[in-house]
């Protein structure tokens, strides 16, 4: 990976930062979320925030577990002695 390879992506990251930051100042309206029995009063941005989180998260545990298996995998085909 070159120089102008870490610099487009840090360029995109702030762009992308940016657009995240407007995004969350105009969605700072409370909102009513319900689920089953409860209902919690949030901002649509925080709200955003929280999905983005735990999409994040499941994506990483998602990600960890497929290398972990083809890690396995990779393992039990290695020539028996």
């Amino acid at each position: 990976m070159g120089k102008t390879d870490m610099s487009v992506k840090v360029i995109f990251a702030i762009v992308l930062a940016v657009v995240a930051a407007i995004f969350m100042i105009q969605n700072l309206a409370v909102m009513d979320l319900s689920f089953l029995f409860w209902t919690l009063s949030m901002s649509r941005s925080l709200f955003t925030l929280l999905i983005l989180a735990v999409g994040i998260g499941l994506g990483w545990l998602l990600h960890s577990l497929h290398n972990q298996k083809r890690s396995n995998a990779r393992d039990n085909k290695s020539p028996q002695p």
